[in-house]
């Protein structure tokens, strides 16, 4: 057996704070760039965390929240159970560092299940006319096992955009939604805002005569890049709305002070709102007469609601003992070229065997095999299609699937993972 050679050897590891560095050396050629998310600039492979993109942005590391999402009869309720799921869905930043994961490429997709053994219980307001009186769960025999899909496409390159889609058949919900961010380097932090793409997460349920609700995403800033420890603040304001029950939710992420340690707190209200004249932005200008019920809390901890007249705040969720749920993937063999962690399996396993020259070349040589596919499609004046989703961008944050977009999702649930190879390959 010949000796191994040098570049197959394992290469020193870099610690976190020796990749903040490099990353930030980088980073500083960005400033002044109105959005560097656009301009997709390559990173080497020992700065990369060895994870897909699609794979990395769902909204699904607490599933059961998703699952439980329009089992209460009142509409407050139902929007309750909306909150209980919006925060959750970033849990990964909660529990986790920030990470950096393999940009996308055109055509590349990425779908997942999660196995929900025990759904919350439904959240029930019981009120008298205009005077909430108090809030019940409902009996823990109503918990059942039921199984979450999700089904992700990039679907344009430039700009870098992303369609999704969950389901949960089961209940009845459903969700789907552009992914784009825009992102700016101010010197010293990376601010991280929803792209015009990107109008936020569209929930829809079937059994509550197709109840849509719409949740805007907040901006963010990525810091501590210069003391070596990143970490993700919010210091915005994001809004839920549900034009068929006419109730509308602002949420309010407050800047912790310098001094002492972060609270990460947020605070919101719930109240009843006009869809055709929606100007209140707010929630000081929400009339006390409209409320329902507010939020307080730490979106790090423990959330309340408290619901209007009772003066008495109760817990809606609790993330200090949450973590993100394992997800289950099909089978290598079933996978498709394009699909994300066989697109970036040479990739992932030089990461993972800490062979970074050889991650970076690997990586390289992807990055180059679609600039010259993107050249063949604009010498032949060919226009790239999505396969599971019917346009790159449009309909306006509202991603339809295509046949073959429903087919992957039903093969999903049915545990048929078979999907013909695309001849794009990736695009």
């Amino acid at each position: 057996m010949s000796p191994a050679t040098a570049s197959d050897a394992p290469e020193n590891t870099p610690d976190d704070s020796s990749k903040l560095k490099t990353f930030l050396s980088i980073l500083k050629k960005f400033i002044g760039v109105a959005d560097i998310a656009s301009v997709r600039f390559s990173l080497p492979a020992h700065l990369l965390e060895p994870t897909p993109n699609l794979e990395y942005w769902n909204y699904l590391d607490r599933p059961e929240t998703f699952a439980s999402i329009g089992q209460s009869d009142d509409p407050l309720g139902r929007t309750l159970e909306i909150l209980r799921f919006w925060f959750t869905k970033d849990l990964k930043y909660i529990k986790g560092k920030p990470c950096k994961p393999y940009n996308s490429t055109l055509g590349e997709f990425f779908r997942a299940t999660w196995e929900v053994d025990a759904t919350l219980p439904e959240v029930q307001v019981h009120s008298k006319p205009g005077i909430a009186t108090g809030i019940s769960a409902a009996k823990d025999g109503n918990a059942e096992a039921v199984k979450v899909c999700y089904l992700t496409e990039q679907t344009s390159h430039h700009p870098p955009v992303s369609a999704f889609f969950i389901d949960c058949p089961q209940r009845g919900v459903s969700a789907r939604g552009f992914d784009q961010i825009s992102a700016k380097f101010t010197g010293t932090s990376i601010r991280v805002a929803p792209g015009q793409h990107n109008l936020g997460i569209f929930v829809r349920i079937a059994r509550r005569d197709n109840e849509e609700y719409q949740l805007t995403h907040p901006a963010a800033h990525l810091g501590g890049l210069l003391r070596g420890a990143l970490a993700i603040t919010v210091s915005d304001t994001c809004y839920v709305t549900c034009p068929k029950t006419r109730i509308k939710v602002i949420l309010q992420y407050l800047e912790d002070g310098w001094i002492g340690r972060a609270q990460n707190r947020v605070e919101g209200v719930v109240f009843r709102y006009d869809p055709d004249i929606d100007t209140t932005t707010k929630i000081k200008d929400v009339p006390e007469s409209d409320i329902l019920a507010k939020i307080s809390g730490s979106w790090h901890g423990q959330v309340y609601f408290t619901l209007a007249g009772t003066g008495e705040p109760q817990l809606l969720i609790d993330i200090t003992p949450l973590f993100p749920a394992t997800k289950s993937v099909p089978p290598e063999g079933s996978q498709l070229s394009n699909e994300s962690r066989k697109f970036w399996s040479s990739v992932t396993e030089a990461i993972v065997d800490k062979k970074y020259s050889q991650a970076t070349k690997c990586k390289q040589n992807i990055e180059e095999r679609q600039r010259q596919r993107a050249a063949e499609r604009q010498a032949k004046n060919e226009t790239w299609q999505p396969r599971f989703f019917t346009d790159a961008v449009t309909p306006l944050g509202k991603p339809e699937l295509t046949e073959e977009g429903r087919k992957a999702l039903k093969g999903l649930y049915n545990g048929d993972y078979s999907l013909e190879e695309s001849e794009t390959k990736g695009a």
